[in-house]
């Protein structure tokens, strides 16, 4: 099993990533290059994760074996002692030899995890601080070719860059002036890593503690099915105001699209700039305008104002981002009608005696075999009525205790006598008996735990319209290459927290112990001791202010003193914004029911009458071929051409389906009407479009 747990870790995790960017991303729509990108910093920084156990369970062995190769005292009775009475003429007991050490059944061979490390580190810091920047400006950019592209990414990113470059050389000019510092460049080295990761536990800390309190919430708030039902009809109510900003703000740049694709025609050489934008736009948009486009006029001909290059590549970028907006809010909004549909559903289930759950608006898709034989209706009540809200409870519950450990562990990591952090303590009673198993399962639910808090305040966080996260594929690419610098900014410096709070990393627990791998590619502290003796140990205890004002959702009430529309118990803002989210789910409701009537009579018809419309159709075919065999027969006589033929079938089929089918326009030009529809000449246009036939030569051209 040597390297087999590394090598089965790193495909698991690969596809562990892949879903999630499968969730938020699209695969068929957005570029390549995003996609990469971000599939590979997510990557990498789950597999830090994943790791880290493995790690420690292999430093805890070497360390093991190091114990056993020191020599071991066995203290003797002196000479003056023999000469004591023998009462008093005690030796003194021996130390017991230590237990074998045993290879833990992952253990990874010496030479393999610095390796991993030093890449898979330097991989996500060169992606978060100099190729994701890029990718962003890349992917936002309103260009027409790479070249374009490129050209506005590094003038965008000149600032960002620019002012890096300004700090480290700043720094080589400080140590060049200074001849009592002699630094190395391993020493330069640890002096990068110590910033950034110094960067990332600030903004580290500033989540979690968000995390800690707001996840054991959620699933409590969860379990409480009328509250959940009211906190999403308030998000119903903002939803349907940004979806309505939405269409109104495509409607606006949709406009402005017209307008320039009608004053640049068809052989002006920004033309095919004209056509890159229109591709972009929906499909009932670009019908539009190609219906009111006409390309018969030379752009020569007019002396018009043209749009530059430089205005087409803003209007580019505004058609993209209002399309993805558009498209973002739809589904959203669809998505959480099915929500609050279910959520009703719910509480009218509640008080059903049957015990079978009851779907307003049941699937028309047929039934699978798992909904068939193991999550039947009477299943299904139970869990969605009875025992989802206490499951919840129970996790919350458990969440919390976890939340409680993190903040007091977070709070009194840096005492090694006595040990105070509650996952210390658990380790190193695991490894006294070298249960390498549950080590790394104890490492992993702990790290699992605080990734959660921080990965998931990530996904939930939202700048306004910047950097929003929204699953069912609808997130942009900037958001997604974001999310990557940020995941691959925090997970460093949450692995070396976390090792802290397990007394692994020696800076901070000041041990003469072995080192993991992950702690020596960072370096010595000793370079930054006001760091490593200051901050890292200090400013951690932060997160119990934070938490604290999570808890009472400060931050919530000051965004909604501000005029920003958040989801407090107490506001009157709010009552207004449920109530209008209520009344706004009753009338989708409404409209999907109005659906489901027509089609479920539309239905019952076909099923009563069979298919008119197709029987229609192939009597008018027969009469058609019925029509050429008789002008051919009669062609000499002008008066058989309008001759009727009689059709069979009663007079109740033919009234079943002229109810049934389409209202065909009727001719006033022609020479004779007919009562019936069925009896009426069959050369008439089956779609309905010309509204008139007519039998006369003469009138043939009345229409025009």
């Amino acid at each position: 099993m040597s390297g087999a747990a590394l090598g089965i870790e790193i495909v698991v995790v690969f596809f562990l990533a892949l879903f999630l960017l499968h969730r938020y991303g699209d695969f068929r729509k957005q570029q390549r290059m995003v996609l990469f990108g971000t599939l590979l910093a997510w990557y990498l920084c789950f597999l830090i994760v994943f790791i880290l156990p493995l790690d420690v369970s292999t430093t805890i062995y070497k360390q093991c074996k190091i114990d056993h190769e020191k020599p071991v005292s066995v203290p003797t009775a002196s000479p003056s002692a023999a000469n004591n009475t023998t009462a008093n003429a005690s030796v003194t007991p021996t130390k017991s030899a230590p237990k074998p050490c045993y290879k833990p059944w992952s253990y990874i061979p010496d030479g393999i995890m610095p390796v991993f490390w030093r890449v898979v580190y330097w991989t996500s810091q060169c992606l978060t601080w100099l190729l994701l920047p890029f990718m962003q400006s890349y992917a936002r950019s309103g260009g027409f070719s790479i070249t374009g592209k490129i050209k506005t990414a590094l003038i965008e990113n000149a600032i960002y860059y620019g002012t890096y470059l300004l700090i480290f050389g700043s720094l080589l000019i400080y140590v060049a002036v200074h001849p009592e510092w002699h630094l190395s460049w391993y020493e330069l080295q640890t002096i990068g890593i110590t910033a950034a990761n110094t960067w990332g536990l600030f903004l580290l800390v500033l989540l979690l503690g968000y995390g800690l309190v707001e996840i054991p919430r959620s699933y409590w708030n969860a379990s409480r099915h009328g509250h959940l039902l009211i906190k999403t009809y308030f998000k119903a109510s903002k939803l349907m105001t940004e979806k309505a900003d939405a269409e109104e703000n495509l409607e606006d740049v949709m406009e402005e699209v017209r307008k320039v694709s009608e004053s640049i025609k068809y052989n002006h050489p920004l033309r095919k700039y004209i056509d890159t934008i229109l591709r972009k736009c929906p499909v009932d948009y670009q019908e539009k305008m190609g219906r009111n486009m006409d390309d018969y006029e030379d752009f020569d001909d007019k002396q018009n104002t043209y749009p530059s290059e430089k205005s087409l590549v803003k209007l580019h970028k505004q058609v993209i981002y209002a399309v993805q907006r558009h498209n973002r809010t739809r589904v959203q909004w669809q998505i959480l009608l099915q929500q609050a549909v279910h959520l009703e559903d719910v509480a009218k289930n509640e008080t059903s005696s049957s015990h079978q759950f009851v779907h307003s608006f049941p699937s028309s898709e047929p039934a699978s075999w798992f909904s068939r034989y193991v999550y039947t209706p009477t299943v299904e009540w139970y869990w969605e009525c009875l025992l989802k809200r206490w499951f919840y409870r129970l996790l919350s519950v458990v969440l919390t205790l976890f939340s409680v450990a993190v903040v007091w562990s977070e709070c009194t990591f840096f005492s090694t006598r006595p040990v105070l952090s509650l996952f210390a303590v658990f380790i190193q009673l695991a490894e006294r008996d070298y249960n390498y198993l549950y080590i790394e399962m104890a490492c992993f639910i702990t790290i699992f735990f605080l990734c959660t808090c921080v990965y998931s305040t990530v996904f939930r966080i939202r700048v306004f319209n910047y950097y929003y996260l929204a699953s069912h594929h609808q997130t942009d690419a900037y958001s997604l290459q974001f999310s990557g610098m940020l995941f691959c900014r925090l997970t460093p410096p949450l692995c070396l927290n976390f090792l802290g709070l397990i007394h692994m990393d020696s800076a901070i627990s000041h041990q003469q112990k072995e080192q993991t791998a992950y702690t020596s590619i960072m370096g010595s502290m000793r370079v930054l001791s006001f760091i490593a003796n200051g901050f890292y140990i200090y400013y951690p205890m932060l997160i119990v202010i934070l938490c604290i004002a999570t808890y009472f959702s400060l931050g919530t009430r000051c965004l909604n003193l501000l005029g920003f529309q958040q989801f407090v118990g107490d506001s009157e803002m709010t009552s207004d914004l449920i109530d209008e989210g209520k009344e706004l789910i009753r009338r989708e409701k409404r409209k999907r029911q109005r659906i489901e009537d027509g089609e479920n009579r539309r239905r019952e018809w076909k099923e009563r009458y069979g298919n008119p419309r197709e029987d229609y159709t192939t009597r008018n075919r027969s009469s058609h071929e019925m029509k050429e065999t008789s002008y051919s027969d009669t062609v000499t006589s002008s008066n058989n051409r309008q001759a009727k033929y009689s059709r069979s079938g009663s007079r109740a089929e033919r009234d079943c389906i002229e109810l049934l089918q389409d209202a065909e326009p009727l001719d006033f030009n022609a020479d004779s009407l007919t009562d019936d529809p069925l009896d009426a000449e069959s050369g008439r246009h089956a779609g309905g479009r010309y509204l008139s036939m007519s039998s006369s030569r003469s009138r043939i051209f009345d229409d025009v």
